[in-house]
């Protein structure tokens, strides 16, 4: 196998593209990043293009519901916790935001991956 050169967003745990192990250390990190009952379905294992799909779904819309509650966390919890409360509540939605991008950035790579890796349909 060629050296390549990996995204920065490239997960450690994820071994490269045409390794042998390729696809099942990322179905394992892609299982990480999704609810516990996506396990259940044995067509994300058999096809983890299909999970990396869900994967990238997944995230992005957490994303953009963390970023709607960061929008809105002032005004809806400013009459029921402290200032102090509310400017915690605020840095906590920045720094899940932060890492859920970087989280996106990092199934987006592996997605893409893992389509090249799949080709069309047998």
């Amino acid at each position: 196998m060629p050296d390549q050169q990996l995204s920065p967003d490239w997960p450690e745990s994820v071994h490269p593209p045409g390794s042998d192990s390729f696809e099942q250390t990322a179905t394992v990190w892609l299982f990480d990043h999704v609810p516990a009952d996506y396990r259940l379905h044995g067509v994300l294992r058999r096809h983890p293009v299909a999970l990396s799909r869900l994967a990238r779904q997944h995230v992005a819309f957490s994303l953009e519901g963390a970023r709607q509650g960061y929008r809105t966390a002032r005004v809806e919890l400013r009459d029921h916790l402290p200032q102090h409360a509310v400017d915690q509540v605020m840095h906590a939605y920045q720094a899940e935001g932060k890492r859920m991008a970087a989280l996106l950035r990092s199934i987006e790579a592996v997605d893409e991956a893992l389509r090249a890796a799949a080709g069309g349909p047998e």
